[in-house]
């Protein structure tokens, strides 16, 4: 198999997918190295074909491809999807739409919370999957035939799969059931990266207001950094730090430089210098402007017992009517039953 390495090839062979009520859709991308994932591969398979894509060929347009990802007339197939399409989000601006994932499809008929695509092929297909190029660093080329024969693995069966998946679906009337998952796949806010909301992803012990007024504007600064020079958040400064930046309020480098957890020399950096002016943005921000902290629930006396046993009772019931437990319920829900007045 050779890949598709020209816009007017890829144009064509979009055309012909685009014919069909389908479309199983992976791609390949490294990101160890920047903040945006850098796509290195495109794979996409219709009932009657496989194709392809070098999506670091010179010259090449993917929009024939994006186009077929915003063609409402088919549904693109995917196996845990939210990479996939977080990759055309970022190139395109567009959500693929509508889409179809066959691990929530999995989850719904209880094949487990999530399972990996190569459990699902055994499963339903009956085949073991090469795994000699799992580790591949799909940014090289040229690509061997063994490598693309692994990347072109992972649509060919994905169409068996979905047919599978949609039939068993269809009898059990199941199909309703993926609708909440597959609107917040489908869903911009999903994707969108905002500096704003950065400081969400970070365990810190921050409680007051001041401490997190510090700990959103750091979190915000390094978010926009590390996307206006594409490189990890982990390179521009740690999440651990951040933390304790917040929890110490430095105003001066040397203050800042008292923090064994940065590099020498980092509090006189453009970088030291701009950590102390977001410091002094969160020190002199309105309280009234901050989130909340969403604190965590302590269960009252014999509340924890009761969870316990809802949770056998969520695993019994979930193995019961063959679907995933938390199809039914999360451990949040069963804690907010365990302490409600009807409990």
């Amino acid at each position: 198999m050779d890949p598709i390495t020209s816009t007017e090839a890829l144009a064509a062979a979009c055309d012909r997918l685009s014919r069909h009520d389908f479309v199983t859709v992976d791609t390949e991308f490294l990101r160890e190295t920047t903040f945006w994932p850098k796509l290195c591969l495109i794979q996409a398979a219709s009932p009657e074909e496989a194709i392809v894509v070098d999506a670091l060929a010179p010259d090449l347009d993917l929009a024939p491809f994006f186009r077929l990802m915003a063609d409402e007339r088919v549904t693109k197939v995917f196996h845990a999807a939210r990479q996939d399409i977080e990759i055309v989000w970022h190139q395109a601006g567009l959500i693929p739409h509508p889409v179809f994932d066959t691990q929530v499809a999995a989850m719904v008929l209880g094949y487990g919370d999530s399972i990996s695509y190569d459990q699902l092929v055994q499963r339903i297909c009956g085949h073991a999957l090469d795994k000699s190029s799992r580790f591949t660093d799909w940014s090289r080329r040229p690509l061997s035939q063994a490598q693309l024969t692994y990347a072109v693995a992972d649509v060919t069966h994905l169409r068996d799969i979905y047919l599978a998946l949609m039939r068993d679906l269809d009898k059990r009337g199941r199909g309703e059931w993926m609708g909440e998952e597959m609107h917040i796949l489908t869903s911009p806010a999903t994707y969108r990266q905002e500096p704003e909301r950065a400081w969400e992803r970070l365990k810190s012990r921050v409680r007051k207001p001041r401490e997190l007024a510090v700990l959103v504007e750091v979190a915000a600064w390094r978010e926009r950094e590390a996307q206006a020079r594409d490189q990890p958040r982990g390179r521009i400064i740690k999440d651990e730090v951040i933390g304790e930046i917040a929890l110490q309020q430095p105003q001066t480098p040397e203050k800042l430089s008292e923090l064994r957890s940065l590099p020498k020399g980092f509090e006189r950096s453009r970088y030291g210098e701009a950590v102390l002016e977001a410091v002094r943005r969160g020190i002199e921000r309105d309280p009234k402007t901050l989130p909340r902290i969403e604190r965590e629930r302590s269960l009252p006396n014999g509340a924890s017992a009761t969870v316990e046993l809802l949770k056998v009772l969520l695993r019994m019931t979930a193995e019961q009517h063959g679907v995933a437990a938390k199809v039914i319920a999360t451990t949040e829900d069963l804690e907010r039953i365990a302490v409600s007045d009807d409990a």
